[in-house]
């Protein structure tokens, strides 16, 4: 791991000069930021700029990063957080990293070079090498996706499970052509698989995907376009909750009524929509109290063997909104 003295002696400046670039101190010129940043860079330095720990028994704070602090399945995953770390008087430092990759890695880092001794992150790029300078010192946990490039410790949901499980459920109700719906994240290509092996298993097509986009304009057009095909699907699998409420405006702008449902994810409303909505369930206030525990763990213990990758099951929470034209049936079926 570098030191200052190396950036300094690299740049060809003093160790107080790479401190004053490090602090973004504005009596520093251009030219020499440039050199300071470039050595930085080269050298792959991470500032100390960790005050405390837990081990030194002061106060401490750790990182928490999501994509939205408005979604319900991130924010029960920010409750359980806040809960363990409150256990050890430690506090928490948010960020919404937000949907588009490019700007993730300016986001951790801004938490990452503050008073942290480890972070908790649900990671939206593909590729999270850029953090391997910081995780040599800083401890870090991965939810609801695994990093791309990089190993460190991830818990995770069974996505192909649950994908397989809410498709096999449309298909116990009768429905033959089931579409899918979902976005390209790591997320969501693992659910599209579990839909891909329950209709391989029935023997059934594989005919109506759309992969992209998820707002509401691009949803209709991809359903109406579904719909208006020979063999138009009968029920929709929506592999997030941003997608099944964008999917359930969409058939409305549509008129369509007779459309089943499904989706993975709950949301507050599902329940008291008519037809309310079966959804495979993830339990975000378990996934955060996992990968808590398994940073302090870390924090406590930093030599002791711990499993990597821990994947926790999900659930089917069955309503009303698979059914065909015509078929009663009750919550729970």
């Amino acid at each position: 791991m570098a030191t200052m003295r190396d950036v300094a002696r690299h740049a060809g400046v003093s160790a107080k000069t790479v401190s004053r670039v490090v602090n973004n101190d504005r009596y520093v010129s251009a030219h020499v930021r440039e050199r300071v940043e470039r050595a930085i860079d080269e050298l792959q330095y991470v500032p100390n700029m960790l005050a405390v720990s837990f081990r030194a028994g002061r106060d401490a704070a750790i990182g928490v990063a999501v994509p939205g602090v408005a979604d319900p399945f991130f924010a029960s995953i920010i409750d359980a957080v806040e809960r363990e770390a409150s256990k050890r008087d430690a506090a928490v430092i948010l960020t919404s990293v937000g949907w588009e990759p490019s700007h993730e890695q300016r986001s951790l880092e801004a938490v990452l070079k503050r008073q942290v001794s480890g972070m908790i992150i649900c990671p939206v790029g593909r590729d999270m090498s850029y953090l391997r300078p910081w995780q040599k010192r800083t401890p870090l946990v991965f939810v609801d996706r695994e990093p791309g490039r990089l190993t460190a410790d991830a818990v995770v949901q069974d996505d192909v499970g649950g994908g397989r499980d809410g498709t096999r459920h449309l298909i116990s109700h009768g429905h033959r052509s089931i579409a899918f719906m979902g976005d390209d994240t790591v997320t969501g290509l693992l659910r599209h698989k579990g839909w891909q092996q329950a209709l391989d298993e029935a023997g059934l097509p594989q005919g109506h995907v759309h992969i992209g986009a998820l707002d509401i304009p691009t949803l209709t057009a991809a359903l109406r376009k579904a719909l208006d095909a020979p063999d138009p699907p009968s029920a929709v699998f929506s592999s997030n909750a941003r997608c099944t409420i964008a999917v359930i405006s969409a058939l409305q702008a549509l008129r369509r009524k007779d459309i089943g449902l499904i989706g993975f994810g709950d949301f507050p409303t599902a329940a008291a929509l008519r037809p309310a909505i079966t959804v495979v369930h993830q339990d975000g206030d378990e996934m955060g109290r996992f990968a808590a525990d398994r940073l302090f763990a870390r924090l406590d213990e930093p030599n002791r063997r711990l499993r990597r990758r821990t994947i926790l099951p999900v659930s089917l929470v069955t309503r009303t909104s698979c059914a065909l034209p015509g078929e009663k049936v009750r919550a729970g079926h």
